[in-house]
């Protein structure tokens, strides 16, 4: 299988199902042997896109542990059967291995542009006070607590806001007429908004700072364009890869 072949099938809903699947065993099955015993479960360890997609299915009368995932997986496993005429005959270690070694590069790509980007903003005359565009900076020794927490991050905070919010805003879009480039565009620009946004909002919130604020609506932007060109599970991996170096290199 050439190269093209390999790009193609990274794509697919069905690569996207098969990286992810593993990721969701690792964040659950943590949450789980984390907070076992706890009197209130595992709910507060939950990353903030996952407390929301529960609350959501809550609302919906699907309050409960598994629904969540459950419903993600039924999810993606429906639009790989909607697509199973172009399933990729790559192989499964090919596919996977490939697809974690763009996962680890694009979060490293990321890291670096997080750390330039405060020097960046100085050197054309904006005036920045000292922080990381990541946010507050992990504890010196991240715990396994927090490796799940990243886990888990990458896995809701992309699925919420690329997988769901910015297919549905190009669906949208589309339905309304707008040129497909428009629409991507639009849909990539406010779904970035809406990723930044986010993490200042709720009871853990963090106080606003519009330069973190424009951080990480560029990282919003970039995990918008992996999700496009690279599928959902390249930006999963890069996300959660991120969040990882984040966490232990800053």
């Amino acid at each position: 299988m050439g190269p093209h072949g390999y790009f193609r099938a990274t794509r697919h809903p069905w690569s996207g199902l098969l990286f992810v699947l593993p990721l969701l065993a690792i964040y659950e099955t943590g949450l789980l042997a984390l907070t076992r015993g706890a009197a209130n479960g595992n709910d507060s360890l939950r990353t903030g896109a996952d407390t929301w997609l529960r609350w959501a299915l809550a609302n919906l009368g699907l309050a409960g542990l598994l629904w969540t995932p459950v419903l993600l997986v039924g999810l993606l496993f429906f639009w790989a059967l909607c697509r199973r005429n172009d399933r990729p005959a790559t192989g499964f270690l090919t596919l996977l291995g490939g697809m974690t070694v763009e996962s680890l590069l694009f979060a490293a790509g990321l890291w670096a542009l997080s750390q330039s980007f405060f020097p960046l903003l100085e050197s054309v005359g904006l005036r920045v006070a000292t922080a990381s565009p990541a946010g507050p900076a992990a504890p010196a020794a991240p715990t396994l607590e927090h490796f799940i927490g990243y886990v888990g991050a990458g896995i809701y905070e992309e699925a919420l806001f690329r997988l769901f919010l910015l297919s549905g805003l190009i669906w949208l879009l589309r339905l309304l007429e707008f040129p497909a480039l428009w629409a991507m565009l639009l849909a990539a620009a406010a779904s970035a908004l809406a990723f930044a946004a986010a993490h200042n909002l709720g009871p853990h919130g963090e106080p606003f700072n519009e330069h973190i604020f424009l951080f990480r609506t560029v990282a919003g932007l970039y995990f918008a364009v992996l999700f496009h060109m690279r599928g959902f599970g390249v930006a999963v991996g890069a996300h959660t890869g991120y969040d990882m170096f984040v966490g232990i290199l800053t």
